[in-house]
């Protein structure tokens, strides 16, 4: 039955009848913890839920034919405060919100025959008063709010007086440029051949199969978001013959083998916009489509929507980490929309996809808004969900943008790319974004989030900027934001769902930034954010000085396996010219410390066991002394006497005076690069990549190594990094000791100095001027006239 909770709009539910005594009839919980690509038991024991209710995730376990999970206001469950039976997935999100509090969850299972296991062990977590109500309806319900006629996708048949009245009025420009867009549709139809499948003896990411892979998922692309623009603006009042025309695109496309070259399985590229391109047409067009051609259809996309079904479910509630993966499963919830009630199937498809939204995702981040595989496929991968969000919100009545990490989304590219920037930070093809490619999908946050910081985002790049095309006419509803500067913010932020912290001194402008960006992610090396833990990055003025080096030929190429996935194409260190454990899950890292401020910014990460067998601690500290200076300090320790190598990467030739007087240039903009310690360090610089990339890729950069002449087992660095933009003349005074407990380090700035203490003893106390602390790093600015300014302790 159902209770009021304490709080207005909780509700708590009880069951009547529920038997302590009830015993386990032979079969026994795997309550084994979470390996690496694994999403994990969720809550955590000991977590605080940023939803109200949270979304309960278990192992799947062997023999499973159900699941009953039960929810409890004490350890013991004398009283269960919510209970679910009969549930399908390894996954449940409650249809109501919980009361605040401390909470224990627990699950078990029952097999074919009824049998049902032991209780799992019980984990705890808290539901803070602030936590966002996230519910998700019960099937049936959630189902029920789908309409029963069509069109279904992006649009209602309710919301079609209105956008036609808009169409003709306010929303006019966008509807003319769709007719423009229909009219060359109609004079020059996209080519409706069936793409090719692969000749026998083609070798898979050969070049020839590259063609073929893409050019496949181009023409289908073309076919078929064609046919869905086409039918789009029919139902706006164009013409009848976009109806037609949208008609013969999508049935010839319904010819296509639907497990052939452009079947989800045989190249997923081109099976993935088949299927929501597809089931957008069908159902704008469905008034237009005869019996024969509406069982053609289902026919068609039964066959297209099992297959993704299979292959996501139920693998993706357990091991989300598959990257294509994660735009999947919501293209299976369009058409699970577009055909629910038309295949029998196509329920079950939209409600795996709500779970997964409600559930597992997104999966590269937590809450604070960043993203593991970084900006460009952050872009890719939340552009094409904003879809889904769109289509939840119409056809379901659920708002993606209350979820946690879509309230926050927007300040990932504000702190990794104030406007101006060039680069992209880490990940997969980011070396050349710049910070105008996220106008477009910031335009569509901001508007959805009513967010001012990321509408002055967008301002900054120019104004709003529309996707065009039939998505683009119906976000043109949304209301106007008003834009707020982000001077009320830090200038730097730490993103610890995805271990990177962006170290800026100036967030409007990139020509009077300097920027650093670190990485020690929890997510290791896997999927497009393969780059080294404790690596870093360094933008300034608007130009990249200190870069992630390669350039991606073709994704599992030799290039991008070898030498982007090697810790050496980073600016990070290698052990006897050894790397980080490449692109998997458990070479992670973790940001230990972050702070910032006006005067200083720090962070410090931790990635021992990035390398394997190779390492045992790795400590990078990176002492920001905004804007001019930053101090890295280096603590490692491998199991055997080892050599290290520190890498740097530029777009230039770095000239060399010695191991304290490397200058690095881009552009306008400049650093010198010392290394104080350890001394006699062998430099070297080639302009080589170990293997290059493909012949059509033209990519010239240089890299330096700094390489400790004898094997150690230990080895402490000590560098100094000073920015300056070409037309200065920076400070170059520099001095270390060495001390009991670690290094003293003095510095001069453009006025005064920066005198900076480093511990390499583990808990010993720092002293300085007057401050007294136990930490990793004190340092204290003094101004020209030799008084203090400011101080920090990193601890």
């Amino acid at each position: 039955m159902l209770r009021r909770g304490l709080s207005r709009g909780l509700w708590i539910v009880t069951t009547v009848g529920w038997t302590p005594a009830l015993m386990a009839q032979g079969l026994t919980v795997n309550d084994a913890p979470r390996r690496p690509g694994e999403w994990g038991f969720r809550p955590a024991d000991g977590a605080t839920s940023a939803t109200t209710p949270p979304g309960f995730v278990w192992r799947p376990q062997t023999g499973a034919s159900s699941y009953t999970l039960q929810c409890a206001r004490s350890g013991a469950f004398d009283k269960v405060a919510y209970e679910a039976a009969g549930i399908k997935y390894n996954c449940h999100c409650p249809r109501k919100a919980f009361a605040p509090g401390q909470w224990g969850w627990r699950f078990r299972f029952a097999d074919k025959d009824g049998r049902r296991s032991s209780w799992s062990k019980v984990r705890r977590f808290t539901v803070p008063r602030n936590a966002v109500k996230f519910p998700l309806p019960e099937r049936a319900e959630l189902l029920g709010r789908i309409p029963k006629t069509h069109p279904r996708l992006f649009l209602l048949p309710e919301d079609l007086g209105e956008l036609r009245r808009r169409a003709k009025g306010d929303l006019k420009p966008a509807f003319d440029a769709l007719v423009r867009q229909c009219d060359k549709l109609l004079a020059k139809p996209p080519v409706t051949e069936e793409p090719p499948t692969y000749p026998k003896g083609t070798v898979r990411k050969s070049e020839t199969w590259r063609k073929i892979w893409w050019g496949n998922r181009r023409r289908t692309v073309s076919v078929l978001n064609g046919a869905a623009t086409l039918a789009f603006t029919r139902e706006l009042g164009g013409k009848d013959a976009y109806g037609h025309a949208a008609k013969r695109l999508l049935m010839a496309a319904a010819e296509w083998d639907p497990k052939g070259a452009t079947g989800y399985r045989y190249n997923d590229e081109a099976g993935m916009p088949y299927a929501y391109y597809f089931a957008r047409t069908y159902t704008f067009v469905n008034d237009l489509l005869t019996d024969a051609e509406k069982a053609k259809c289902r026919q068609v996309m039964r066959v297209r929507g099992q297959e993704m079904y299979r292959h996501l479910c139920p693998r993706h509630l357990w091991h989300p980490y598959a990257s294509h993966s994660n735009r999947a499963w919501h293209f299976l919830g369009e058409v699970g929309i577009a055909f629910l009630d038309e295949i029998p199937e196509a329920g079950e498809w939209v409600w795996f996809a709500m779970n997964v939204f409600a559930n597992v995702y997104p999966v590269w981040c937590d809450e604070d808004g960043g993203w593991h595989e970084g900006s460009a496929y952050w872009n890719s991968y939340v552009s094409r969900f904003t879809w889904w969000a769109d289509v939840m919100r119409s056809a379901v009545d659920i708002d993606a943008y209350d979820k946690p990490y879509f309230s926050k989304v927007g300040y990932y590219p504000m702190y990794l790319q104030p406007p101006g920037t060039v680069g992209g930070g880490f990940g997969d093809q980011t070396g050349h974004r710049r910070s105008v490619h996220t106008r477009r999908l910031m335009t569509i946050l901001a508007a959805q989030a009513g967010n001012g910081h990321w509408q002055w985002y967008v301002d900054a790049h120019g104004g709003p900027d529309s996707e065009g095309g039939y998505i683009g006419f119906v976000r043109g509803v949304l209301p106007k934001v008003e834009p707020k500067p982000p001077t009320d913010l830090p200038s730097s932020r730490c993103f610890r769902g995805i271990g990177q912290a962006m170290l800026n001194t100036n967030l409007l402008d990139a020509k009077q930034n300097v920027e650093v960006i670190f990485k020690s992610s929890p997510f290791g090396s896997q999927s497009h954010g393969y780059e080294a833990n404790n690596a870093f990055l360094l933008y300034a003025f608007g130009e990249r000085l200190l870069i992630r080096s390669g350039r991606r030929d073709i994704h599992g190429s030799k290039h991008h396996r070898l030498w982007m996935h090697n810790t050496k194409s980073t600016n990070c260190v290698t052990i006897d010219g050894g790397s980080q454990i490449r692109h998997v899950a458990s070479a992670g890292g973790k940001i230990t410390r972050f702070h910032t401020s006006d005067a200083f910014d720090y962070v410090c990460g931790e990635a021992g066991q990035a390398y394997g067998k190779l390492a045992k601690r790795f400590d990078r500290h990176i002492l920001f002394v905004k804007p001019e200076l930053i101090v890295i300090f280096d603590r490692l320790e491998t199991p055997a006497p080892s050599r290290f190598e520190w890498w740097l990467h530029a777009l230039d030739e770095m000239a060399v005076g010695g191991q304290r007087d490397i200058t690095v240039s881009s552009g306008s903009a400049r650093c010198r690069v010392s290394f104080l310690a350890p001394q006699d360090l062998k430099i070297a610089q080639t302009s080589r990549f170990d293997p290059p990339p493909r012949p059509r890729v033209k990519l010239t950069q240089w890299h330096l190594t700094a390489s400790t002449p004898e094997p150690a087992e230990t080895c402490e660095f000590v560098t100094l990094i000073r920015p300056y933009r070409a037309n200065e003349t920076p400070p170059t005074r520099a001095s270390i000791d060495k001390t009991a407990y670690g290094y003293s380090v003095e510095a001069a700035l453009s006025s005064g100095k920066v005198v900076v203490r480093l511990n390499a003893k583990d808990g010993a106390a720092l002293s300085l001027d007057d401050v007294r602390a136990k930490g990793d790093v004190v340092a204290v600015r003094f101004g020209a006239d030799g008084k203090r300014s400011a101080s920090f302790v990193g601890r």
